[in-house]
């Protein structure tokens, strides 16, 4: 077996976080972003010769650059406030999860008022019932979050590319909202340290199934940093609904710096392969690339309505790799547990074969 040129970063940490679950529509269901994604990845990998590394602690301030303090604040406190209030025992639930939310049509014009009771406050950042908060969620994912920048800085110190196994994902959480079973946006995280590394311009290029509203939130007014997503069309019915579409293309500064390429559900390899090779000769010009590796757009993922299969993914990570740029890549969704790890070690394998 040949060693991977392509370092892995991991942490056990992830296995701190168990939502026990999501709320969906007012019912209580499994959910799909469980520990076993996070282990089975790292085997996959361990078995395909890839160097495993661990993370290195940061500083949480770094945080702070793309996230609002508060929120930061609000995740490291929520599961031991809720515990405190006694939500538990009565009325039984162990997990942080909202049940009312400050629209801004209700607030709008107010001053803004932090609820005093732990039950409302749970509504104030995040977007959905599907993002439940348990006692290491907060841990697990400010490991995952040391992941990214830890992969960052393996490229900045040379490497022509690494991967950051990132449990929970992050590409659903914004300045200051977290949804979509993500927390901290780790591939945003590993964007700006590039940045704050040297490199000029950099690209985020999305391939996870479902538009990275979070990364597209934090960097919609920036010239420096490109968002470019292909994803399943929101106004098709999909998560998450109400952002995604292709004029959405940066504000101000950032204006065109946006790139939203939506397909229909069902597309195949054809139509998503097309969009990602639009979305390559947009970031040509960019000096360093973060991929969110997304593979829920997979045939049988119980989340994936594209229906692209392993070859897809593997001429993705050709497509990739011809843009000769230092990359890292974030993982984001991939909820198929039997076929996870061979989709990741696919999409890296084929990309450190083509890169130059």
């Amino acid at each position: 077996m040949t060693a991977s040129p392509i370092p892995a970063v991991w942490t056990e940490r992830h296995r701190l976080h168990d939502p026990g679950g999501e709320v969906w529509v007012g019912v209580p269901i499994p959910g799909t972003e469980v520990v076993a994604r996070g282990d089975l990845i790292r085997d996959a990998l361990a078995a395909a010769g890839f160097e495993i590394v661990p993370p290195a602690e940061h500083d949480p301030e770094h945080l702070h650059r793309l996230h609002h303090p508060a929120m930061v604040e609000y995740l490291r406190t929520a599961y031991d406030a809720w515990v405190a209030a006694g939500y538990p025992e009565e009325p039984g639930q162990d997990r942080v999860v909202p049940y009312v939310f400050p629209l801004p049509q209700a607030v709008a014009d107010r001053p803004f008022r932090l609820p005093a009771a732990p039950s409302a406050r749970a509504g104030v950042y995040t977007t959905d019932t599907t993002t439940l908060i348990g006692p290491g969620t907060y841990r697990a994912a400010l490991a995952a979050a040391d992941a990214a920048l830890t992969a960052a800085e393996l490229v900045l110190a040379g490497a022509p590319a690494a991967y950051a196994a990132c449990r929970p994902p992050g590409h659903h959480a914004g300045r200051a909202f977290f949804g979509g079973s993500c927390y901290l946006n780790n591939a945003a995280l590993a964007a700006q340290h590039l940045r704050d590394g040297g490199r000029g311009r950099v690209a985020v290029i999305d391939l996870d199934a479902h538009h990275g509203n979070g990364t597209q939130d934090i960097f919609y007014d920036r010239a420096d940093i490109l968002y470019a997503s292909v994803h399943v069309d929101p106004g098709a019915g999909w998560f998450p609904h109400f952002v995604g579409y292709a004029d959405e293309a940066g504000r101000g500064p950032g204006a065109g710096a946006n790139r939203n390429r939506p397909v229909p559900p069902g597309c195949g390899d054809g139509p998503w392969l097309e969009a990602i090779g639009d979305l390559c000769a947009a970031a040509g010009a960019c000096d360093a690339l973060v991929v969110s590796l997304g593979v829920d757009g997979a045939a049988g993922d119980p989340e994936s309505p594209l229906g692209i299969s392993p070859a897809g993914f593997a001429r993705a990570g050709e497509a990739l790799a011809r843009l000769g740029l230092p990359t890292v890549f974030v993982q984001e969704g991939g909820y198929d547990l039997e076929r996870l790890g061979g989709l990741v070690v696919g999409t890296l394998t084929a990309f450190a074969g083509a890169h130059p």
